[in-house]
């Protein structure tokens, strides 16, 4: 059955699931090209766009968070597929945004921050616009830009930042703080910035246009910024730094010179410019790199008077260009060989570890949580304590799993701080006394089990210990991970796909493509698209039978029947055979021998079968 899987790897497969990758990749490739798009409508309202943005924004949780219209992704579940394709063409044909709910969401500091949250249809015609203009933009961006971008991630943009600084001894960073970046986006200035990408079709623009202005409940239209919140709003963001980021790159890493150096080839296959670079030290100019996450971002330079330089000319830029302000508060220049430097909640500096093989100081990136982020987790440990004190927050080790998922998420990220084993083991020991005092804790005998996602990481841990029955993870238990460079792959080049997919098992893509364009008449979008998802799931096989599904006998069986109160959620619903389907609703005892007979099943198969009944409130089959 289905697995949990990466998410964006996940998003990468729907794409193919429904067809539209091809789509996807000539638009990536035509914008590389330089072409310009005027006619993109058409792609936006296909059929296949529209069920794969449904497909997409339906496994994000904030899709059963309510707009102002009261309405979640369960009120468009219920939809036929061929009215949720008209539902969204006909609200592209004359677009008019619902109003956007406001919400403060409570920050670490004691401080909030406003979140917008559209109607479900209208983040629905957002996804649609997202997975058309998304190739066309990734072609223009900047490659060392990681926010809220296919494959990338934080940690790609902090081994990029370990790399700057221990590889280039690039020592002086430049970190830059915009005021309220997403609400002083400037308007007007975006439309022109998406129109210079070559994304020239009126019509969306106008759309795009009246996305930005939709009022805000108790607030009013605004004349600015880009509600956290609205799905589109990432890509807009990158579109609007993406002029600074290609700024910055051509005041040295792409500087045009007047001989043309040819970049060489590494074993790896990534180009290098060396030859360039060693020139380019010869002359005055002030060597940088940027390293963006979204609106944190970081300029790395050789010395204080380039960084002062620098500093500067990104002030005066950012206000001339993008009419964005800089936080004098929170902006400064960090030399790395004496303070830390705060990055995506990672705090970093140089030390001197030795000398090189020509005598010079070899410095190495030292890294450990932020102490933002430390503080957070101490209180969150101990918050999390005293749920699992109270039997009923911890009824079934409820309250155990929750904790477990929080360590296992934190050990996940923050294990790319060199420093890592140090900070957890101190947050044990600072949170040692409290879940002590709380909780009624043992170690492990030889009688206990623990999961499988735990045996690899933590089984050998002699700070493992039990709540009762439940394992806990230990918080203190944990190995720094090195980080690697983000490969430069690009989900919109087939060759690059297929080392992502590469170990991913293969099902038959035409019959696929038959439950993609053939869905049941009558039933749900939610049915259809589950029933994708299922055959994907069980690999093309029957759950009962394990045997590769004949489409034409395949059914879509409900575990918990309709008239029972099922629902057509993913978890209810299981492909078999159309004969296993009779036998699982068969009443009369001859008829089901006759079956039983017929179809040959294995002990373990007719408990497969016993089990379906017996959720469906049948008799079980004796056998």
């Amino acid at each position: 059955m289905s697995k949990t899987k990466n998410p964006k790897r996940q998003k990468l497969r729907n794409n193919e699931y429904y067809d539209f990758q091809k789509v996807q990749d000539d638009l990536y490739e035509k914008s590389q090209n330089g072409c310009i798009f005027k006619n993109l409508m058409d792609k936006i309202v296909s059929e296949a766009n529209i069920l794969l943005a449904y497909r997409n924004i339906k496994k994000n949780t904030g899709s059963n968070t309510k707009g102002t219209d009261g309405k979640t992704i369960a009120n468009l579940a219920k939809l036929e597929t061929k009215d949720l394709v008209m539902l969204v063409r006909n609200k592209l044909r004359n677009f008019q945004p619902q109003k956007v709910r406001r919400v403060e969401i409570p920050k670490p500091n004691g401080k909030t921050r406003p979140l917008g949250i559209p109607t479900i249809s209208d983040r629905l015609v957002q996804q649609c616009i997202l997975q058309v203009m998304e190739p066309i933009c990734e072609a223009k961006f900047y490659k060392h830009s990681y926010g809220f971008r296919p494959l990338r991630s934080t940690k790609h943009a902090i081994a990029r930042a370990y790399h700057l600084a221990q590889k280039a001894n690039l020592h002086y960073v430049v970190d830059v703080d915009i005021k309220g970046f997403f609400d002083n986006i400037d308007h007007g200035k975006l439309l022109k910035q998406i129109w210079t990408l070559g994304i020239r079709d009126k019509t969306l623009i106008a759309i795009i246009s009246k996305l930005l202005k939709a009022e805000i409940e108790g607030i009013g239209i605004p004349t600015k910024g880009t509600p956290q919140g609205g799905i589109i709003s990432p890509l807009l963001a990158n579109i609007t730094l993406n002029e600074y980021d290609h700024w910055i790159k051509s005041q040295w890493e792409e500087m045009i010179t007047r001989y043309q150096y040819i970049p060489q080839v590494k074993a790896s296959g990534l180009l290098y410019s060396d030859n360039k670079i060693r020139a380019l030290k010869r002359t005055n100019l002030k060597e940088v790199y940027i390293v963006r996450y979204a609106d944190d971002f970081k300029l790395f330079c050789r010395n204080h008077t380039d960084a002062v330089k620098i500093f500067e000319a990104t002030k005066k830029w950012l206000k001339e260009r993008l009419k964005l302000e800089i936080s004098p508060e929170k902006s400064k220049i960090v030399n790395l060989r004496k303070n830390y430097s705060d990055f995506l909640g990672i705090k970093l500096k140089v030390t001197q570890k030795r000398k090189d093989k020509n005598n010079r100081d070899k410095f190495v990136v030292q890294s450990q949580i932020g102490n933002k982020a430390y503080q957070q987790m101490v209180a969150t440990v101990r918050e999390y304590a005293k749920k699992m004190q109270k039997p009923k927050d911890n009824k079934g080790g409820k309250a155990v799993n929750a904790y477990n998922s929080y360590i296992l998420g934190v050990h996940n990220y923050y294990n790319c701080a060199t420093h890592c084993n140090l900070n957890f083991s101190k947050i044990a020991f600072i949170t040692r006394a409290t879940l002590k005092n709380r909780l009624p804790l043992r170690k492990k005998n030889s009688n206990d089990k623990i999961p499988k996602y735990m045996e690899k990481s933590y089984g050998d841990s002699k700070q493992l210990r039990f709540l009762y029955d439940t394992p806990m993870l230990p918080i203190g238990y944990i190995q720094h991970q090195k980080q690697m460079n983000f490969s430069q792959k690009s989900i919109y080049v087939s060759k690059d796909r297929e080392e992502i997919h590469q170990n991913q098992k293969a099902i038959s893509t035409s019959d696929l493509r038959y439950l993609v364009e053939n869905p049941i008449q009558g039933e749900s979008a939610e049915y259809n698209d589950n029933r994708v998802s299922l055959f994907v799931g069980q690999y093309g096989k029957s759950y009962v039978t394990e045997k590769s599904l004949n489409i034409s006998e395949m059914h879509c069986h409900h575990k918990k029947p309709r008239a029972l109160g099922g629902t057509d959620e993913y978890k209810n619903l299981v492909l078999i055979e159309a004969d296993i389907h009779r036998l699982v609703h068969l009443t009369k005892d001859e008829t089901i021998a006759e079956y039983v007979r017929k179809l040959g099943l294995s002990t373990k198969e007719l408990e497969k079968v016993n089990r379906l009944r017996k959720q469906a409130n049948m008799q079980e089959i004796c056998f």
